[in-house]
C-alpha cells in the first residue's frame, strides 16, 4: 500500500508539509527551466473569511475536514493557502531581492521555490581555487556529476521551516524528499522577510 491519495499528491502531516508539497506539485506541472517563484503563505479559512472574492478565484471552497480545517477557525496550524506573487526580477540577484520584502500581518509564511546545479559533497574538494561567482557556475554547470533540483523551502512567521527537493532525473511525486533542515540558508533568507 502506498501513501498517495487519488489526487497523487504524498500524504503530509502538517499543513507547512502540505503546503510546500502542493507548490512543489503546482510548479512541476509547469515543466522544469522555470523562474524562481515566491508565495506567501496565508491561513485558508481567514482567507475566505477576510477576502472571500480572492478565496473564490483561488478554489476554495468550503473547509476540508480531512486537511485539519475547522469553519470559522482562525489558527495557521489548520490549512495554509499559497498564493504565488509576482514575478521575482531576474536582474536582480536573490539575496538582494529578498532584502526588500516586508510582508503584512495577515501573512502567515511565505515559500520560494527555485531550480538549481548540485554537486555531492565529494565534488568539494575538486573545485578549481580562485574562480569568480560566473566561472564557479560555468565549471559546476561541466561538472560530470552535477544534479539539476528544484528546491521549495518555506517558513512561517513563528520560525516552522519545511523543505521539499526533486532532482530532474528522478521527475516523479513519489520521489519528492521532504525535511525541515534541507535548505537552511535560504530557509534563513525566507525568515529574514519577517522580521521588523
Amino acid at each position: 500500500m502506498d501513501n498517495l491519495p487519488l489526487d497523487g499528491t504524498p500524504l503530509a502531516s502538517g499543513p507547512l508539509t502540505r503546503a510546500v508539497l502542493e507548490i512543489d506539485e503546482y510548479t512541476a506541472g509547469l515543466g522544469w527551466d522555470q523562474p524562481a517563484r515566491l508565495f506567501a503563505l496565508v491561513d485558508t479559512a481567514r482567507l475566505r473569511t477576510q477576502e472571500p472574492e480572492l478565496a473564490q478565484q483561488l478554489g476554495l471552497g468550503e473547509p476540508d475536514a480531512s486537511a485539519g480545517e475547522q469553519p470559522g477557525s482562525s489558527s495557521s496550524a489548520a490549512s495554509l493557502t499559497p498564493v504565488e506573487q509576482d514575478e521575482i526580477p531576474a536582474s536582480v540577484p536573490l539575496d538582494e531581492f529578498l532584502g526588500t520584502i516586508a510582508w503584512p500581518d495577515s501573512v502567515d509564511g511565505c515559500a520560494l521555490t527555485l531550480e538549481r546545479l548540485m554537486l555531492p559533497p565529494s565534488a568539494e574538494a575538486s573545485v578549481p581555487s580562485g574562480l569568480d561567482d560566473a566561472e564557479l557556475s560555468r565549471w559546476v554547470a561541466e561538472h560530470p556529476e552535477r544534479k539539476e533540483v528544484r528546491m521549495t523551502v518555506a517558513v512561517l512567521r513563528d520560525g516552522e521551516r519545511e523543505s521539499a527537493l526533486r532532482l530532474r532525473e528522478k521527475d516523479a511525486t513519489t520521489e519528492v524528499l521532504t525535511g525541515s533542515g534541507l535548505v537552511p540558508g535560504l530557509a534563513e533568507a525566507l525568515s529574514a522577510t519577517f522580521e521588523e
